[in-house]
């Protein structure tokens, strides 16, 4: 049974939590695991960063109640975010501000996928996994074809493509109005094709 703003404001807010939390459980943990730097595997368990965004809702959901201005998910997310970047600032300090590195944190506080993640989600579509050298080089290439393109389309790509969410779900995260986040989405996707389609034909 999914659930709506009514669920989440019922009487029983703590039940309601939980169970939201429950069901979004899995997603919130891909949206972690896309964007957590890889110099933090092993350290940073991402349902560890989700439990904590757990307590932190606990704490707010009073205020999110009093003013629902996003999906009761789109706040889960953003809370978890949150949480994700906090952990980056604290284990890599000025680092985690690199855009030369595995993530990067935005002047609005949004923790953005890397192309390095990205490229490492679609490598898997174009070689075998015994071949390291031949994926290695690959992955460059896609990077490299990723960082050619904007970053907000890299973005909305990590939103749509890769977190699955839907496009009144990515506009409410990047705010701004669902026809512009369709439009966006259509114009990366067919940059990002046209990419790997020129990849592919080199590679073959």
């Amino acid at each position: 049974m999914s659930l709506d703003h009514s669920d989440f404001h019922s009487d029983s807010d703590q039940a309601g939590l939980g169970e939201l939390f429950a069901q979004h459980r899995e997603r919130l943990r891909r949206m972690v695991q896309l964007r957590l730097d890889r110099r933090l595997n092993g350290r940073v368990d991402a349902s560890d960063v989700i439990q904590d965004a757990y307590v932190e809702a606990t704490q707010r959901h009073a205020e999110y109640q009093a003013k629902p201005e996003v999906s009761p998910f789109v706040w889960l997310r953003f809370l978890t975010s949150q949480k994700l970047a906090q952990l980056h600032r604290f284990h890599l300090g000025v680092q985690a501000r690199d855009a030369g590195r595995e993530v990067s944190i935005d002047c609005g506080g949004r923790l953005e996928a890397s192309s390095a993640a990205l490229a490492a989600k679609l490598v898997g579509r174009f070689s075998s996994p015994s071949n390291a050298a031949n994926r290695a080089e690959l992955r460059q290439q896609i990077q490299d074809a990723l960082n050619a393109m904007e970053e907000f389309d890299r973005e909305i790509l990590a939103l749509r493509h890769f977190e699955q969410l839907d496009n009144a779900e990515a506009a409410q995260v990047l705010s701004i109005e669902p026809q512009a986040a369709y439009k966006r989405y259509v114009r990366a996707i067919r940059r990002l094709k046209s990419a790997l389609n020129d990849l592919e034909q080199s590679n073959s």
